[in-house]
């Protein structure tokens, strides 16, 4: 009796013991969250408050009783916020479609073809990471301004519809795929371009999703190469914009209104994510995972 009664008491403390380092670590974890969220939360909030009503704060208030929208009206009438949308939403489609289409048949020779010198080829192809992208953005830029590209989608898109990184890992991602599939295809009469539609493509999916989405972001996000290569309103894009509303919209002191458009720009990227991350996750999973 005492032997057991030892164990049951083993055992509700390491019941406790547990509880409390769940405890502690959802705690943790909340903590973190509420620090992550807050950013998004304060822009929000701020958006929907009156230009009168933020400024008569003499110590922020964590909510508002009198929210309004007219912050969002504004940002479509008083600016071209919709007309740098629509160029964001351009730019980022063909450059994501044409990315994709470079980077998987690049990946594919890489992985299955056979021609002289393919590791080397792309051993040089990896070391191409260790180049600052500064120095390629002044080459870029060198090449499209003697093109006669500035302030076109052309100019804005061609430089970013291929990248290295991807190349690599969608590459590391296709060698997964047993080479009998190959084999068999090849035996059968089938096109190393139906081979790679057909079989690849459809087996490495989620690595493609991630791809695509993790392209979108950092299309949507792009500012430092549109800023260099379009000074018309016209082609500005989403980032861009946002320096133009400050300047030259609003006014530095609107930040409500600055905030609604800030709010408005960052919604699809959110829904985006928010829809495919579980296949994000999948497809880093997947990417990481030899065998």
């Amino acid at each position: 009796m005492e032997r057991q009664f030892d164990y049951n008491k083993i055992q509700k403390s390491a019941r406790a013991q547990r509880a409390a380092g769940n405890i502690a670590i959802y705690g943790l974890l909340a903590l973190w969250a509420l620090i992550v969220l807050f950013p998004f939360y304060w822009m929000v909030l701020t958006s929907v408050k009156s230009y009168g009503s933020y400024n008569g704060e003499h110590v922020p208030a964590f909510f508002t009783l009198s929210p309004t929208l007219q912050n969002y009206a504004d940002a479509f009438t008083t600016v071209s916020l919709g007309q740098y949308l629509i160029n964001t939403l351009i730019f980022t489609v063909v450059t994501t479609v044409l990315m994709v289409a470079v980077i998987t048949l690049a990946a594919f020779a890489f992985a299955r073809l056979e021609f002289p010198g393919k590791n080397l080829a792309f051993t040089l192809f990896l070391s191409l990471m260790m180049i600052p992208n500064e120095l390629v953005v002044i080459t870029n830029f060198a090449t499209v301004t003697n093109l006669g590209w500035r302030n076109t989608f052309i100019g804005l898109i061609l430089p970013s519809v291929t990248s290295v990184f991807y190349i690599y890992l969608l590459r590391e991602n296709f060698a997964q795929v047993p080479d009998e599939l190959y084999y068999a295809a090849k035996v059968d009469g089938t096109s190393d371009l139906r081979y790679l539609r057909k079989v690849m493509v459809p087996i490495c999916r989620p690595t493609l999703i991630t791809i695509i989405i993790l392209k979108v972001i950092e299309c949507w996000n792009s500012y430092v190469w549109p800023r260099l290569i379009t000074d018309d309103p016209e082609r500005y894009l989403v980032s861009n914009g946002i320096q133009e509303i400050r300047e030259n919209g609003f006014g530095r002191e609107n930040i409500p209104a600055m905030m609604a458009a800030v709010v408005v720009i960052s919604i699809p990227l959110v829904l985006l994510f928010l829809i495919f991350r579980k296949k994000v996750m999948e497809g880093v999973a997947r990417g990481g995972t030899k065998g």
